[in-house]
């Protein structure tokens, strides 16, 4: 197939390109907003028809939480009007798509884990824009899959693992939040469940679907910390704190765990303890520092 992947910067954009090489039977086309705004209809179905597009695999979004609080309607454009473009440009060319979204289209309020017909109740800007994006989808007759994640991490771009690391180098201490549960996500082990789904993407309904991916396990943000500390034998204090006592522009939820049994049935996908997934991160991000 001929497969484009959007937002080729980001995390997990880059893991998929570092994965494209394994899938010599496909050509992939990687872009990002310079060389594809997916924002601009007219744009997106021109590179389509050119390239013969027969899957795309969104993995643009604006992820920036807080500061989506301030750009509302950047937030909206990135993550839901560009959303339906890309429905449009998929049926009128019989186009795949898979669409990746967050468990911030949940409030946080359930104390097990999410289903994918849990009923969605964004709490901040960046969620509600995601799960508009999600409703483009859903309510279109489009071939496709939504695939829900959590905390994404990986040796590319911005993220908590980096954060904390740099941190253990400028400060003796910090605070981490305590009392919001979830599940740390591998950004490469997210990208070889989309190709494990791509390479079976003819048992795919012809109407769209929800999954969820995140790696296995249940950690707080301040135990995901310490763990990147011990596994990298650095030493910060870090502080337990709740989130009424840390400082943020807009609420997150509390517990976002979500259920990956649909998605480990339907496409047989195996998905590693998030601390092993760590485990793996860290030697490529200190091969990355040696280098």
């Amino acid at each position: 197939m001929n497969i484009l992947v959007t937002g080729k910067n980001g995390q997990l954009g880059s893991e998929f390109s570092g994965l494209s090489s394994m899938y010599k039977y496909h050509n992939f086309y990687f872009t990002d907003v310079e060389s594809l705004d997916i924002t601009n209809l007219e744009i997106i179905n021109e590179y389509s028809v050119l390239n013969k597009i027969d899957l795309i695999v969104n993995c643009a979004a604006y992820t920036a939480v807080d500061k989506a609080e301030e750009e509302k309607d950047k937030a909206n454009e990135v993550n839901n009007i560009a959303v339906s473009n890309l429905v449009r440009v998929c049926l009128k060319y019989d186009i795949k798509l898979i669409h990746i979204s967050t468990d911030y289209v949940f409030d946080g309020t359930k104390n097990s884990p999410y289903n994918e017909d849990d009923i969605t109740n964004p709490i901040g800007t960046y969620g509600l824009s995601k799960s508009l994006g999600e409703d483009k989808i859903l309510k279109s007759d489009v071939t496709a899959i939504i695939i829900r994640t959590s905390w994404l991490y990986s040796s590319f771009g911005n993220n908590f693992v980096k954060t904390i690391i740099r941190l253990s180098q400028e400060k003796n201490s910090i605070n981490v939040v305590n009392d919001q549960f979830g599940s740390p996500t591998y950004a490469k082990d997210l990208a070889d469940a989309c190709m494990q789904t791509i390479n079976q993407s003819d048992s795919w309904l012809t109407k769209p679907e929800i999954f969820h991916f995140s790696n296995e396990g249940k950690c707080s943000w301040y135990d995901f910390a310490k763990k990147i500390l011990e596994i990298n034998q650095m030493k910060l204090d870090i502080v337990p704190v709740s989130s009424k006592d840390y400082p943020s522009k807009t609420k997150r939820p509390k517990y976002s765990l979500l259920n990956k049994e649909k998605i480990k049935s339907k496409f047989n996908i195996s998905i590693p303890q998030w601390d092993d997934s760590l485990r793996d991160c860290m030697k490529t991000i200190s091969d990355k520092l040696q280098y």
